[in-house]
């Protein structure tokens, strides 16, 4: 059976801790999707700081969008992060909400179409803030909260974090 854990709260609130704790709870050697292109040196920083965090217990893998062309079978998986992974294919579609959600749809149906997955999903609550003047980003503020009530109704567990402190809301 195909489990879905979602963690979802805002920026620095202490998500990607939280879900690597819960993945190494649950398996002795879970699987790391990283979904971020690095695109500038502050961020190159914050990538280094995740990944020395993780031990050798991890299986790493950095993909940017095609997830499901991994077999993750019978593995703990935590994805990190679904804004990230929404943000590659927004922009590599011309900022298209509507062609970027078919084809997040698309990767997600053919996730949880594997066998006897957990997957634990990390992501951010972007709609939590104002609203932006920026039409772009408001796009992909509309984008994003489509995306996570999509995972969140599929969802067994979904979590948010709060100041580093988890909040079970499902």
């Amino acid at each position: 059976m195909t489990r879905v854990l979602l963690i979802t709260g805002g920026q620095r609130s202490g998500k990607s801790q939280y879900a690597e704790q819960l993945a190494l709870s649950l398996a002795p050697n879970p699987i790391y999707v990283a979904t971020a292109r690095v695109f500038d040196e502050e961020f190159r920083q914050r990538v280094a700081l995740h990944q020395a965090r993780r031990g050798s217990q991890w299986t790493n893998i950095e993909e940017e969008k095609e997830l499901a062309r991994h077999d993750f079978s019978q593995r703990v998986v935590l994805i990190d992060c679904l804004t990230l992974w929404a943000t590659n294919f927004f922009f590599d579609l011309n900022e298209s909400t509507e062609q970027a959600l078919l084809a997040l749809r698309e990767q997600l149906e053919a996730l949880f179409a594997q066998k006897e997955v957990t997957y634990i999903f990390v992501t951010n609550e972007l709609g939590l803030g104002g609203v932006s003047p920026n039409a772009t980003q408001r796009r992909f503020t509309d984008l994003q909260g489509s995306l996570n009530q999509i995972v969140a109704q599929r969802a067994d567990e979904v979590t948010l974090m709060v100041s580093g402190i988890p909040v079970r809301i499902k």
